[in-house]
């Protein structure tokens, strides 16, 4: 047969024009839709303009709400600094550690050594805060910490962790183990008691430990009890209750030189499910006027400053979607998520959603959180994103086609997993 050009390319082009609507129809009118685009919109946060309390402008100072890790407000040095007895909180955190004990026990009884009366006598001399005790007596593991909680008993703080660690010197290694295991790495102890200089901390390191002590139900409860008899008829003065009419639930009030006056305390601001409770630092204060209206200053500002906002808006948009073929639709809150504006301060909102081509009105595409995710709102679609039809599909034959790679591409990966 003589060959022909002509009717060579014809049969080409005929076979070409065959393939072409055999392979062409199936993938635009079989292969998924390509996924929707997503944008991530930022909403104006209603927490923002929310107004930090007052704290002093001397010495140091921090607040933290409990449940969180970083302060929503600070102000002052942020060195480290001597922070005086709010060392006895850290002896008395510490040793709960290594020596637990249920609300209301009397716990081990504790044998007052030589040592024990020398560092009451020494401390006396020195005109330093003591309760009195004698060679020999017992005191329960409550009652000594009830004297170095409540009274800020330097002589029961040494006897306290040399009975939990041996020694004094063998404590300040395990506090600052626990220390830095716990978030406190600019907080470092060379004794029990505060009294050295070389014990110093941040603001922010003594707020979060009134969050810790807030959180042990022990070491809590004995602060919340007024001062109590002991044993041989021996009282303890409360030395931490102060400014109670003020909603304040004291911790630790000290002074010492190198420190001035340090006082560490929790307030609850607010009612309700908005309430929230927050632990504050006052140190290197000049003195106890200084403080005393300072911590007025704080209380009256916490009642107005803390009002609750909507860290999560309703029906407020989060996420705007458009798809290929045009069609736009917004993932949108159907509900609001409250907290004290203090507390929204230091949480972030995170946006997750799902990829998808097409979904109904009211379908859900995704979630908003806040902070760790301790509260989730789902986002809801404003508008349908239906199937453009036939004709665009034909019309717009690449993303067909990357899309079924994609989809095959996908397909393999979490078969691989």
């Amino acid at each position: 047969m003589d060959f022909r050009p002509g009717r060579f390319i014809g049969i080409l082009i005929g076979v070409v024009v065959i393939l072409g609507i055999g392979v062409y129809g199936p993938v635009t009118l079989l292969a998924p839709l390509p996924a929707v685009h997503a944008e991530v919109l930022s909403p104006a946060n209603p927490a923002a303009d929310a107004k930090p309390p007052t704290l002093p402008a001397e010495g140091a100072s921090a607040v933290i709400a409990v449940g969180e890790t970083k302060p929503f407000a600070v102000a002052g040095t942020a060195d480290a600094v001597p922070i005086a007895g709010i060392a006895k909180v850290i002896a008395a955190l510490v040793t709960i550690d290594e020596k637990p004990l249920a609300v209301g026990k009397a716990g081990d009884k504790i044998t007052i050594t030589t040592p024990d009366y020398a560092a009451y006598i020494d401390y006396s001399k020195e005109g330093a805060r003591t309760l009195p005790v004698f060679r020999g007596e017992k005191w329960t593991e409550q009652q000594v910490l009830q004297a170095v909680l409540l009274g800020s008993s330097n002589n029961h703080a040494d006897t306290l962790v040399r009975w939990a660690f041996g020694s004094v010197d063998a404590y300040v290694e395990a506090a600052n183990t626990w220390l830095a295991k716990n978030g406190m790495k600019s907080t470092t102890v060379a004794d029990a008691t505060g009294l050295s200089g070389d014990t110093v901390g941040t603001a922010s390191d003594a707020a979060m430990l009134g969050v810790l002590l807030s959180e042990q139900p022990t070491l809590h409860d004995i602060l919340s009890q007024p001062a109590t008899a002991l044993v041989n008829a021996r009282g303890v003065e409360n030395t931490t209750d102060f400014f109670s009419d003020l909603g304040v639930f004291g911790i630790s009030r000290s002074f010492t030189d190198p420190a001035g006056v340090c006082y560490l305390f929790t307030k609850t601001i607010g009612e309700g499910d908005a309430a929230v409770t927050v632990s504050g630092a006052f140190i290197r204060q000049p003195d106890y006027e200084t403080l005393a209206s300072g911590i007025e200053a704080f209380a009256a500002s916490a009642e107005e400053s803390a009002a609750p906002v909507d860290v999560i808006a309703k029906s407020t948009a989060y996420v705007h979607f458009r798809a290929p073929w045009g069609a736009q639709a917004d993932g949108v809150t159907g509900k609001a998520v409250t907290r004290s504006a203090w507390k929204s301060g230091s949480s972030s909102t995170k946006v997750d959603f799902e990829d998808f081509s097409t979904k109904s009105e009211g379908a859900v595409v995704g979630h908003v959180r806040v902070g760790d995710g301790d509260a989730s709102v789902a986002l809801k679609l404003s508008k349908p994103i239906r199937d453009p039809g036939l004709g665009w599909r034909l019309m717009n034959p690449i993303p067909m086609v990357q899309s079924l790679i994609e989809s095959q591409t996908s397909g393999t990966e979490t078969a691989e997993k």
